[in-house]
């Protein structure tokens, strides 16, 4: 496997994580009480400790984009 190979892959996989970031953000913003509605009937949880258990999720989810994808796509394409 060649470092374009794998410098390729990383940059898909960063707009394919990208592309699932901004669903989950837009269900959340756009579609919240369904969302939730979907939720609370499994999980037994108030809406405040919702919010914040997804927004926690989606700024983890961003964060390991960054680490694992963005960052070494970027130094892949410096280095090549």
């Amino acid at each position: 496997m060649t470092a374009e190979i794998i410098r390729d892959a990383l940059a898909w996989s960063t707009a394919i994580n990208y592309a699932v970031l901004l669903f989950w953000a837009l269900m959340i913003i756009f579609a919240h009480d369904w969302v939730y509605r979907f939720h609370s009937k499994w999980f037994s949880i108030p809406t405040e400790a919702f919010d914040t258990i997804h927004y926690a999720g989606i700024a983890c989810y961003k964060i390991a984009i960054f680490l694992f994808n963005l960052v070494p796509y970027l130094a892949l394409l410096i280095v090549l």
